[in-house]
């Protein structure tokens, strides 16, 4: 009788032991099966996320540089002049060459700038009497703020407060790049419903500075605005319903005809977050850099990246762990049995069977077991590794978010650097300022990323991928067990253990 045939029989025959050996094994299997499937999540979470989540190079004034600039012209002037901060507007010409590099997908040119209604009122608030935006200079001039504030995009798509869903197209469209070189409009259902607006209607504008035109817009959509979304050029303009998003040629138009094919910033959506560094240093090569500035913002992928890290890291360790501590129980378990079965190994030597047959025998039994164990492994596995990965994921989560809380509290009483993070809405408090700042550094991707870590799940099943994964690790686990305690097979003598 061969060993395989001996082995089939001894599992058949003592059910008692090979329903409890099936059991144990089964246990080790499907806490090793999920650790591998939340492991291979984890990996998917983080492709997924470079097609998802993106990040963003952002071109606008270098304001470093502008400022040590006025310092140096400051301190060489002999007149106490009050310092004038003189910057540059980014340059569409440079733009178009930045997006042509590889790795960029597209990109949205951001021009903030106020007018005054005309025809219509804009929103009033008590707390907005107080405040007047800081009036800031391009090359020098200054402007006077209108109460509606203007934003002048290439798509409002690209605008990170409707990318994240905090702003969101209740009627009509959103702005496109269909839209350059005309006087469209989107404005907010607030303002819409105080001044009995549609899509369809036209709005006048009357600008601030230079001949003080007025310019009649077309609605072309409205737009729902979060509660949170705030921009501060004027007294009433503190209101975000007094946003409108407009092509960002209508808004160079407002500005001046200076500002023709300028932008305050533009931002290059990257389609692989892995590269955002190479298109910085390329895209370097391309600007005159004592002018303008490259500012990447990859901060929702590397967040993502990070929790996804954890998680993978957490668990290797699970299947390590198992694996090891199962190696041991189980070795353990076949030393037991070869003791139990000393009568019957010491026959069998007698008769002449080989030793290796012997321990082959056993490991051919453990592996009769292990199939079964992984076909129960393979139906429980997948309902053990999302509770698991729900838990990691939430862990993971609450730290991000802990962590960017710090970061953006941190961040708060900083200064603002040049351009829009993540294609943001400037909140216009530098009128024609290059960069577009004003708004809180940071709070943008901050709030982008801590959603982006909180939207990330596990899609957790089970492949017959898997189930070859864990039938390797198996078969690993069953013969470190067997050539663990196969020793005292290899010791045993049949004629002592038969006289015994």
């Amino acid at each position: 009788m061969n060993f395989c045939k001996r082995a089939w029989l001894n599992i058949t025959a003592k059910k008692g032991r090979s329903i409890l050996l099936i059991l144990v094994t089964s246990a080790i299997m499907l806490f090793v099966l999920a650790g591998l499937l939340i492991r291979n999540a984890a990996d998917t979470a983080t492709s997924n996320a470079k097609k998802s989540v993106g990040a963003t190079v952002t071109l606008s004034a270098n304001r470093e540089a502008a400022f040590k600039k006025m310092r140096q012209s400051t301190s060489t002037s002999k007149k106490k002049t009050k310092p004038t901060l003189s910057t540059s507007p980014v340059k569409l010409s440079d733009a178009k060459k930045i997006a042509k590099l590889s790795n960029v997908s597209s990109y949205n040119a951001t021009v903030s700038t106020s007018a005054n209604a005309k025809g219509f009122s804009a929103i009033s608030t008590s707390s907005s009497s107080n405040g007047g935006g800081m009036k800031g200079g391009m090359g020098g001039s200054s402007t006077s703020s209108g109460d509606i504030t203007i934003d002048g995009v290439t798509a409002t798509s690209s605008v990170s407060d409707f990318s994240s869903s905090s702003s969101k197209i209740t009627k009509g469209r959103g702005i496109t790049a269909a839209d350059e070189g005309t006087n469209n409009v989107v404005i907010e259902s607030e303002l819409a419903k105080e001044d009995s607006l549609k899509v369809g209607d036209t709005i006048k504008l009357k600008a601030t500075t230079g001949t003080k035109k007025t310019y009649t817009l077309k609605i072309v959509g409205i737009y729902k605005a979060s509660s949170s979304t705030s921009s501060s050029q004027g007294p009433d303009a503190s209101d975000p319903s007094n946003s409108v998003y407009t092509s960002y040629t209508f808004a160079n138009t407002i500005k001046g005809s200076k500002y023709k094919n300028t932008a305050d910033s533009v931002t290059f959506n990257i389609s692989d977050p892995a590269k955002v560094s190479s298109v910085k240093t390329a895209g370097k090569k391309l600007i005159n850099t004592s002018k303008y500035s490259l500012s990447t913002d990859d901060s929702s992928y590397q967040t993502v990246k990070a929790s996804m890290d954890n998680v993978k890291s957490f668990a290797d360790k699970i299947v390590w762990l198992v694996a090891i501590a199962g190696t041991i129980i189980l070795a353990l378990i076949v030393i037991l049995m070869i003791r139990e079965r000393r009568y019957e190994i010491g026959v069998l030597l007698s008769l002449g069977e080989a030793r290796w047959k012997i321990v082959a025998q056993f490991f051919v039994e453990m592996v009769m077991v292990l199939i079964v164990s992984i076909v129960i492994a393979g139906a429980g596995g997948k309902f053990v590794g999302n509770q698991l990965g729900k838990q990691l994921v939430s862990q993971q989560t609450t730290t991000a978010t802990t962590s960017t809380s710090t970061s953006s509290q941190g961040q708060m009483g900083g200064g603002t650097p040049g351009g829009t993070t993540g294609g943001s809405k400037p909140s216009g408090n530098m009128k024609g300022g290059g960069g577009g700042g004003g708004s809180m550094p940071g709070s943008s991707s901050s709030s982008s990323s801590t959603a982006s870590a909180s939207q990330t799940d596990l899609d957790i099943s089970v492949t017959i991928m898997d189930l070859v994964e864990l039938g390797g690790f198996g078969l690993a686990i069953m013969f470190l067990s067997i050539m663990l305690a196969s020793g005292g097979i290899l010791r045993l003598q049949p004629k002592k253990v038969l006289i015994e």
